[in-house]
C-alpha cells in the first residue's frame, strides 16, 4: 500500500477533477461487460467482495471489459467534474490481478458537448503516453500537457480492468465574475484540505463537498478526545480572498457535534503543507470562539476580523466531534 509520504506532491496540492460529486460523468465505453465505467469514478476506495457474482461473472469494483478476441483495444470517455489543468493521474488496479489492463494511455479534449458523436469527432491531445500497468497497484503518472481540458479518453491495451481513475488537477474558471461572493473553500473551486490532527470517523476533505452532508459519514469527525486541547484542520482556499461570511454545518451530528468552534486565517506565500501546520498555531483569529448546536447550519457574518486577503483557514473544533460542511464566503483578491 502506498503511504502518504510516498505520494507525488501534485496529489497533495490539487483535487480530483474526476470526482462524480463535482459532476464527473462516465460518458461511453467500447465495452462494459464485467463492470460499468461509472464504477471507475467512485470516490470511495475499491473493495473486493469474495464470492460475489452477477449474471456475467465475478463482481469487480471498477471498469472491466470482456476478453478481446479481435484486433484493437478497449477505450472509454469521461467528463471531468470541472474543467481544469491536469497535473497527473492515479490509475488504480486494486483487486484486479489476473484481469487488469496491461497498459493505458489517456487523451484529453476541451468540449462544450457531452454527446458521444460530437466527442468522437473532437480534437484529442495525448496527455499520458502508453504506460505499462501492474495488477493490484496504484500507478501515479504525471500528465504531459498543461492545457485545460473537460473530457478524457482512456485507452486500455488490449482489454481488462481498472478499479479507479483519479485525475489530479486544478480547476479553472471558478472565479470569473469580479466582485462576486464565492465559497472560496469549495472543492469545486479548488479548495482542499491541507492537514488535520485527526479524522478517525470522517475525512476532512468532506467539509468542502457540494451540498449538505447526506449522513453522519459524509463529514469530518474526530475520535472522542480524552486529553486536553482541541481538534483542528487546515483548508487551502481556491484563491486568495477577503472573507465576508462563514457557515459551519453540523448536519446529522447530534450527540457528537463540537461544543464550540473558532477559526484562524492567514495569507501564506511560500512554504510547504508541513511548514504551514506549524505556522497555523500562530495565525490571527478570523472568527472568535462561537457556540455550536446539533444538526444545524451556523452562519457567521458579524465579528469576522478584517485580516485582508487570506489563502488558508484553520478550523478549530472544541474539544472534538463532527462537522459536515465548512463554507468560507468571500470575494477574490485580484
Amino acid at each position: 500500500m502506498t503511504t502518504d509520504t510516498a505520494l507525488p506532491t501534485w496529489t497533495k496540492t490539487t483535487i480530483n477533477l474526476a470526482d462524480p460529486r463535482l459532476g464527473a460523468l462516465a460518458i461511453t465505453a467500447s465495452d462494459e461487460f464485467f463492470a460499468p465505467l461509472s464504477r471507475m469514478l467512485n470516490p470511495e476506495p475499491a473493495v473486493f467482495i469474495p464470492g460475489k457474482y452477477d449474471e456475467n461473472g465475478k463482481w469487480m469494483d471498477g471498469w472491466e471489459t470482456r476478453r478481446k478476441r479481435s484486433m484493437g483495444h478497449d477505450w472509454s470517455i469521461i467528463k471531468l467534474g470541472r474543467k481544469g489543468v491536469i497535473a497527473g493521474f492515479d490509475v488504480d488496479t486494486s483487486h484486479f490481478t489476473g484481469n487488469y489492463a496491461p497498459a493505458v494511455s489517456i487523451e484529453a479534449t476541451d468540449s462544450l458537448s457531452d454527446d458521444p458523436a460530437a466527442l468522437a469527432s473532437a480534437t484529442w491531445t495525448e496527455v499520458l503516453v502508453s504506460t505499462s500497468l501492474s495488477g493490484n497497484s496504484h500507478h501515479f503518472l504525471p500528465a504531459t500537457d498543461t492545457t485545460a481540458y473537460t473530457h478524457l479518453r482512456i485507452h486500455i491495451y488490449p482489454d481488462g480492468g481498472i478499479a479507479r481513475l483519479r485525475v489530479y488537477g486544478q480547476p479553472i474558471g471558478a472565479f470569473d465574475e469580479p466582485g462576486k461572493v464565492y465559497d472560496l473553500a469549495a472543492l469545486e473551486n479548488g479548495g482542499r484540505a491541507v492537514a488535520f490532527n485527526d479524522a478517525h470517523f470522517g475525512a476532512a476533505s468532506n467539509l468542502l463537498l457540494p451540498g449538505r452532508g447526506v449522513n453522519m459519514g459524509d463529514g469530518w469527525e474526530t475520535r472522542r478526545r480524552r486529553e486536553p486541547g482541541n481538534d483542528w484542520c487546515i483548508i487551502a482556499l481556491g484563491a486568495p480572498g477577503i472573507v465576508e461570511r462563514i457557515e459551519v454545518d453540523t448536519a446529522h451530528f447530534k450527540g457528537n457535534y463540537p461544543d464550540r468552534c473558532m477559526i484562524q486565517a492567514a495569507r501564506m506565500d511560500g512554504g510547504t503543507d508541513q511548514s504551514i501546520i506549524t505556522q497555523s498555531m500562530f495565525w490571527p483569529v478570523l472568527l472568535d470562539e462561537r457556540k455550536l448546536q446539533m444538526d444545524a447550519i451556523h452562519t457567521f457574518s458579524d465579528g469576522i476580523a478584517a485580516l485582508g486577503p487570506v489563502t488558508h483557514v484553520r478550523l478549530n473544533i472544541i474539544p472534538d466531534g463532527g462537522v459536515s460542511r465548512l463554507r468560507i464566503w468571500g470575494k477574490v483578491a485580484r
